[in-house]
């Protein structure tokens, strides 16, 4: 549709107002698409993008591997050449968001294993998959997809390992093409994941804003001690925080949007953001369950489902300790120049 990060930012706040599974299902989509405009090739671009427009074919993106949690630069999976048109990639990966119904993933792998630093011998692969089917056929064999894993919430999208067992990758599926994007993944992986920063912000707006409107409804219905709770000053104590925090986290995220379309590099406001209304949509969650009581612990309020949702936002797209490093780290690079 043509349209800018900062409206793409306000249309997943109120889908996660509804439930963060359906963003989490468009912002994985919006990663890989996101990826093909800014570094596809003219041809990869035309070969998928129409198609995922419309919905025909959804996109994965994969980083995590199983033991190596938020140190993106220790991945073990790799891919070697094996001829003049083809790649072998081998290894596994973890916690995938559409890795099953995906027909495309957008893997980060090594193929320089003696580069250094570590982050500049590695390549993103589009790599190519049957949707909805575990065992990798014919066409795209060594190719595998576990069961999904079981989790506390997010439920309504699935997340997944990718084990690669000697999958054949063409090398006109190198990001960006052979020639420009061999061992440049790392830089091109990290500008997209400030788009998903924005859209996991976006997510935590849109939860905490469900949770005041919930909170806020339910004190006003229930009475104890002969008046509504909302007229106890312990309760609208809560409600003011929720919805200071809600209004600070709604800008903060605004701002690092407006950045990106703006053209600039948006890695410190889009961490801050990212940090910051997590936090929030986790601490307005549990405030307005606190509100609700006995109710709020049953599966009757909606309050309940809030919370077993929310704390995937402090996970995602980079935990907050690791947000807090990357914020530190860029302070101080902005401060020395």
């Amino acid at each position: 549709m043509g349209l800018d990060l900062t409206t793409y930012a306000m249309i997943v706040e109120e889908l996660s107002r509804g439930w963060i599974s359906i963003s989490g299902i468009v912002n994985t989509h919006f990663i890989g698409s996101y990826l093909l405009m800014k570094f596809g090739t003219d041809e990869q671009r035309q070969r998928y993008l129409p198609r995922m427009a419309t919905g025909e074919i959804r996109a994965a993106f994969s980083l995590s591997e199983p033991e190596l949690g938020s140190d993106v630069q220790a991945i073990k999976t790799s891919a070697r050449k094996v001829d003049d048109a083809t790649y072998e990639i081998n290894g596994q990966k973890m916690w995938v968001t559409n890795g099953l119904l995906s027909s495309l993933v957008f893997v980060l792998v090594k193929t320089d294993p003696d580069a250094e630093p570590r982050h500049r011998g590695m390549t993103c692969f589009i790599a190519e998959k049957e949707p909805g089917v575990a065992q990798g056929a014919a066409a795209y064999a060594g190719f595998n997809v576990p069961p999904k894993i079981r989790k506390l919430g997010y439920k309504g999208v699935e997340s997944t390992e990718l084990v690669f067992d000697g999958y054949r990758c063409p090398a006109e599926n190198v990001l960006g093409g052979e020639e420009a994007g061999l061992n440049r993944g790392f830089g091109q992986m990290m500008d997209a994941l400030e788009v998903g920063r924005v859209n996991v912000a976006a997510r935590g707006v849109g939860i905490a804003q469900r949770a005041l409107e919930l909170a806020l409804r339910y004190a006003e219905e229930r009475r104890t001690f002969g008046k509504p709770i909302s007229e106890h000053q312990a309760i609208q104590f809560k409600l003011a925080d929720m919805a200071t925090q809600l209004e600070a986290a709604r800008l903060m995220t605004l701002r690092a949007a407006r950045m990106k379309d703006a053209g600039e590099r948006a890695e410190l406001e889009a961490g801050m953001a990212k940090l910051f209304a997590s936090e929030t949509g986790h601490f307005c969650v549990e405030e307005s369950l606190r509100i609700h009581g006995g109710y709020g612990y049953s599966k009757e309020y909606e309050v309940e489902r809030l919370y077993r949702d929310a704390p995937l936002l402090l996970i995602g797209e980079g935990t907050s300790e690791i947000q807090r490093m990357v914020i530190g780290r860029k302070l101080l690079q902005r401060h020395r120049r």
